[in-house]
This record gives C-alpha cells, structure tokens and sequence, in this order.
C-alpha cells in the first residue's frame, strides 16, 4: 500500500508551487509533510488528492499512474482529504455531518466524545478546534484507503492533538498530514515508524523518519533543513532542487 508524487509539478497561473517534487507515501502509516507557508506542502496534498491538476509528473497509486483520474473517482476508491477550511458542512447539524460518513456514528464518539453534547449544533457554529474534531471523526468513519489532513490539530488543546495524533497514527490506511512543525509526539513513537518530507519553496529538502529530524532539527527552518535522510524505501532520495 503506497501513494506518491513523482517529479510533480503544479502552476497556480504563472507560478510554479512545486518544482519536480517526488515522494513516497508507505502504508498503513503515518506521514508528514513539513514546511512553512508557502512552501509547497498543501499544493502536495491537493495533488495527490487529485483537486489541483500536475502541470508535469504522475502520481502513483498503488503502483497505478492516476494522475488523470478526477478528484471524485479517488475518493470512491478510498481517498479521503480534509483540507485546512471549509472541512465541514456548516448549514448542517454536527450529527447530520456524521450520517454522511456513516449511518452509525459511535466510534467517532469514541475517539471525540466533546462532540456528543454537539450532536444537534449546526457545525458552522462550532469553535474551530471542535470543527476539526468533527471533520477528522468523519474522516475515521470513512474507512479510507488514503488520509490526508491539512494541519489536523489546528485550534486543538494539546490533549486532544495528541489524542489526535494517535488516532492518525494507529489507521490501517497511508496518512498524510501537513504541518508547519514536527508535533513533539511524534519525534518518538513507539511501533510504526512516522516518516518526514520537509518542503520549501515548492521542493523537498529533508527525507527520513522522524527521530531523525529530532537529532538534526529543531523544526522545520532549523538546521536539518536542506538536509537528505534515508527515506521509507531505504533507496535514493529526492534531488532537494527538484
């Protein structure tokens, strides 16, 4: 089980976001995708989500090239994004947020039982930490092959991020995530391995696990940047200039 971008490149009009970006995302697994804004990572997710289209590269699902299927057939065959705004349906109650996921709705309760006393709120009323609560519980009813989340801890307490976190972590799906820095929960985890892309500027500068950004970095503008690591395939990394 795998997701990747190869040599992508993505233009916003006369602006190129990523510059020949390649890489790979193992399953089941959790990766990150690092950089400040601007630098690239959620174009990277929109890519491999299929809502921006490559401008050059593919990407490979599963050993699949599905660079020209449409945003809507991945998500039918199991890809699930949750971007960073617009997660939710605000006109609609937190429950009927749910049953679109699924007609039974317990298990994101369990894992975010704040959002039981919300169940008749409309979303859009909802703080936002308690919105990404309840786009993620839709995300874990999904069942979906691929994850991707835009910053999924955004306006969570540090309990419920590393609650979060956890839940992320422990799917039997390829995880990806975009964060501007390394969650400290993550830089040694127990059990599976957690892996780090680090992007700036619309290319990859850093590739490894994540214990290894704990010993060469601080974050992600610290002094690992620009650096290489040994990547989820043991094999060559990406060219950091793409």
């Amino acid at each position: 089980m795998s997701i990747a971008l190869r040599h992508a490149r993505v233009r916003y009009g006369p602006l190129e976001a990523l510059h020949g970006v390649t890489l790979v995302v193992p399953g089941p697994g959790l990766t990150v995708l690092l950089g400040r804004n601007g630098s690239g990572r959620t174009t990277a997710l929109r890519a491999l989500a299929g809502t921006v289209s490559l401008s050059g590269g593919a990407v490979v699902w599963d050993g699949a090239d599905v660079t020209r299927m449409p945003a809507y057939e991945r998500a039918r065959r199991g890809l699930c994004l949750v971007p960073e705004r617009r997660a939710v349906f605000g006109s609609l109650t937190v429950r009927e947020n749910l049953e679109l996921a699924a007609a039974g709705f317990d298990a994101a309760l369990d894992a975010y039982p704040q959002l039981e006393p919300l169940l008749p709120r409309r979303a859009g009323t909802l703080s936002g930490g308690e919105q990404r609560m309840l786009a993620l519980s839709r995300a874990l009813l999904a069942r979906a092959r691929v994850v991707l989340v835009d910053e999924p801890a955004q306006g969570m307490s540090p309990t419920v991020a590393a609650r979060t976190y956890e839940l992320l972590g422990g799917l039997d799906a390829c995880v990806v995530v975009a964060e501007q820095r390394l969650p400290p929960g993550l830089r040694e985890r127990s059990g599976r391995t957690t892996y780090v892309h680090e992007l700036r500027r619309g290319a990859v500068v850093f590739s490894g696990e994540a214990a290894e950004v704990a010993r060469t970095t601080t974050g992600a503008t610290g002094p690992g940047a620009g650096r290489t690591g040994r990547g989820p395939s043991g094999g060559r990394r990406p060219n950091p200039s793409g």
